[in-house]
């Protein structure tokens, strides 16, 4: 299920009015919420590889690597996507994805690790 985007308004509102209308309620509002016809994970799969493609990785790329964790993306995921799209959007555009994506996946792992651990304590 979708989230409501507000990010358009809240920073572009008053500057951009329609720019903002149009990305809240048309790009995340429809296009988003088109579930039946591409999962939340597929979507945020093609919109990394979208922006690491054209060597975006600023605070827009960050915020769609952690949608893409939120929607399922793996770490082992994310490290074989960035790894196949090297390939075709550039070597150094995918070292500057993985920098970020390390950050983003980095908290996970070590989530994993002490649950791993503390279990590993039980009787």
């Amino acid at each position: 299920m979708a989230v409501k985007q507000t990010a358009g308004r809240r920073d572009l509102g008053e500057f951009a009015p329609k720019f903002a209308q149009l990305n809240d309620d048309v790009l995340f509002g429809e296009v988003w919420s088109r579930e039946d016809k591409l999962s939340l994970r597929d979507r945020s799969l093609v919109t990394v590889v979208a922006l690491m493609s054209q060597g975006l990785v600023d605070p827009s790329f960050q915020y769609h690597l952690e949608t893409a964790k939120k929607n399922g993306i793996s770490r082992e995921e994310i490290a074989e996507i960035l790894t196949h799209a090297a390939f075709y959007a550039g070597w150094p555009k995918a070292w500057a994805a993985f920098r970020m994506a390390k950050e983003v996946w980095k908290e996970s792992e070590w989530l994993e690790a002490v649950s791993e651990e503390e279990s590993n304590r039980l009787p």
